[in-house]
């Protein structure tokens, strides 16, 4: 009784206030400036609706859609469940054994024999604080775990707004191209039917409109598939998702950090590594636990006290253990052994895999700038000129409406590759925020207000079709 009571005291835990969500709450704000919900009853889901509205009120922005995941996203709840079946099962670990209690009662003519019989699982007392211990690291593990989960929801939540962002700014800027085409080709036919256009330069114009038209089309119904992941990335159904995005992506900033020993930095902030090394250490304990019970796993402590019709009362205690006879555990062992190998040759992958991805995401950050830059500030002005020089020969009839078209194909084409560029720069940032834990590890520029000539609408022609 004396050794239950010390590990009663020593070993036993209780449930927490907050079911770990703390841990998690702590990392959303400190790494993503956000707030994260746990929704556990109706209280806690009226606060969320009536924070969800607030941040649904102005248009759409990247904080304010992945504050939405944060607050909406279900998938992002059930991971939170988590939280509370590894803390149920700490406690359970750390809570005493029940006793049991054995009663018997038998009748052979006059005389009646009553059997009792109380017993305790001694060697779970014994090892009840390696157990707690070990299900203690499971539940720091957990908490990491469902962390990280918050940090990729938020990733994804950002991503597929850059994406439904993009793809509205290519369907817009595929409306304009499409109206500047449509007015060209009503001018040409125009022209044609005055007999002053040959057939084939018609055929041209129409060719050119009723490819913009295709292309219209299919960025119209990219928007919508790109909205309708970023809904489903923050977790909006009904009026919800009646929210408005804006028109263009953001500008690049005015600078591209460098950033140094990102390698390092990885290492120390990725919780996927912490939780791989709690997992070691949890595994190792419970491998040092199944090596020091191979031999003897079952010890049961039992009090007795029967009677029997006109006979002395019996006391005394019984001793119930398992004799290794057949199985000397090292089936138990062996298995206990691979698992914590297991455990160390994940943990080492995955820092391989990390490093890998911080080399492949800062790479592909520094590249995407370059380019987007390069097309913002190099090919897109110069296509612009091409064309205006272009429209000057049309009109002084020094070349063929064929020869402008082609340019102004061109001038498009350069146009969504500066768009693409700028979405591949901002989904390259996300990506490099993942693979570094979350958070850069420096202030990111501040993007200034810069002015993108790339989306500003074609102009429709005019009467001597420039």
């Amino acid at each position: 009784m004396a050794l239950a009571v010390a590990v009663f005291l020593g070993g036993c835990a209780s449930f927490s206030k907050d079911g770990g969500f703390d841990a998690v709450s702590t990392v959303a704000k400190d790494r993503l400036g956000k707030e994260a919900a746990w929704v556990r009853s109706d209280k806690d889901q009226d606060s969320v609706y009536l924070r969800t509205q607030e941040l649904l009120a102005e248009p759409l922005t990247i904080d304010r859609a992945v504050q939405l995941a944060l607050l909406n996203n279900r998938g992002l709840q059930a991971a939170y469940a988590e939280l509370g079946i590894s803390e149920a099962d700490y406690v359970q670990a750390s809570r005493l054994p029940n006793p049991g209690f054995t009663f018997s009662r038998k009748r052979g003519g006059e005389i009646l024999t009553i059997d009792r019989t109380f017993s305790v699982a001694f060697l779970n007392l014994l090892t009840l604080p390696f157990v707690s211990q070990i299900e203690g690291k499971i539940y720091e593990q957990t908490k990491l775990v469902v962390a990280n989960e918050t940090l990729k929801v938020a990733a994804e939540a950002r991503k597929a707004y850059i994406n439904a962002v993009a793809s509205q700014q290519f369907a817009n800027y595929a409306e304009q191209v499409k109206d500047a085409t449509e007015a060209g080709s009503e001018f040409a036919q125009r022209l044609a039917a005055a007999g002053n256009f040959s057939k084939l330069d018609h055929a041209r114009e129409q060719a050119f409109y009723a490819e913009a038209t295709g292309a219209l089309g299919r960025a119209r119904r990219q928007a919508i598939s790109d909205r309708e992941r970023l809904i489903r990335a923050i977790g909006l159904w009904g009026t919800g998702a009646n929210f408005t995005l804006p028109d263009r992506l953001p500008d690049l900033p005015k600078e591209r950090p460098e950033l140094q020993d990102l390698e390092a930095y990885a290492m120390e902030n990725r919780l996927d590594i912490q939780a791989g090394k709690l997992q070691t250490q949890s595994v190792a304990s419970s491998l040092g636990l199944t090596k020091a019970t191979r031999f003897v796993n079952v010890l049961d402590v039992g009090y007795l006290r029967n009677s029997v019709t006109n006979s002395p009362r019996e006391t005394g205690y019984e001793i119930s253990i398992q004799i290794p006879l057949f199985d000397w555990g090292s089936a138990r062992v062996a298995r206990a052994e691979a698992v914590y190998m297991l455990a160390v040759n994940q943990l080492a992958q995955t820092a391989i895999n990390a490093r890998s991805e911080v080399r492949e995401s800062y790479a592909n950050y520094q590249t995407s700038y370059d380019l987007a830059k390069h097309y913002r500030d190099e090919v897109v002005p110069l296509r612009r000129v091409i064309t205006d020089e272009m429209t000057l020969r049309y009109n002084g009839m020094l070349s063929s409406v064929f020869e402008l078209l082609v340019d102004t194909r061109d001038q498009v084409n350069a146009v969504n590759t500066y768009i693409e560029t700028l979405r591949d720069y901002w989904v390259a940032e996300a990506d490099l925020r993942t693979s570094l834990g979350g958070k850069l590890p420096t202030q990111e520029a501040v993007a200034p207000a810069v002015s993108m000539p790339a989306n500003g609408p074609m102009t429709a022609p005019n009467k001597q079709g420039q």
